[in-house]
């Protein structure tokens, strides 16, 4: 049992070092931005960019933000129930000592090669999915101009 549960964890280990990419689009007032971003670290973070219509381009990481909850800690929600909640759009709870809780919110700290900077928010579409599931959300420039984006679901 001891070495199934071991290369069970070993084997999701290696699939949430996977990396996703994708796109994006937005838009600066009349002018379109196009946006991509490269995930690491199971998916909750990674590098984005944004390349405005005049060439600019803004670059930085990204994160999603996520807490850790030990998963004894939901024990007596089980009590006189089964483990888990089977009807929530997410896979029931793992048989593991802590689970990972997704918010629906990323943030972006992007800068230009000329130093201005832009920063982000998102609201994801499906959390668990991270940036491939897709979400909108809005972009600051530091001269105060503001870029509405939109990503699609992988």
């Amino acid at each position: 049992m001891k070495n199934e549960l071991l290369t069970l964890v070993c084997a999701l280990g290696l699939l949430g070092a996977c990396t996703t990419m994708g796109t994006g689009s937005g838009s600066l007032g009349s002018q379109p931005v196009s946006f991509a971003w490269k995930s690491t670290v199971g998916g909750t973070t990674g590098r984005m960019s944004a390349t405005l219509t005049d060439g600019r381009t803004f670059s930085g990481p990204y994160l999603q933000v996520t807490s850790e909850a030990r998963t004894d800690d939901f024990a007596p929600m089980w009590i006189g129930w089964g483990y888990g909640w089977r009807d929530w759009d997410r896979e029931p709870y793992p048989d593991t000592e802590f689970t990972t809780l997704y918010s629906n919110r990323v943030m972006a700290n992007l800068k230009s090669s000329d130093g201005q900077r832009m920063r982000c928010h998102f609201d994801l579409s499906h959390p668990s999915e991270g940036m491939s599931g897709g979400g909108l959300g809005q972009c600051q420039l530091q001269n105060g101009g503001t870029v509405d984006a939109v990503f699609p679901s992988a």
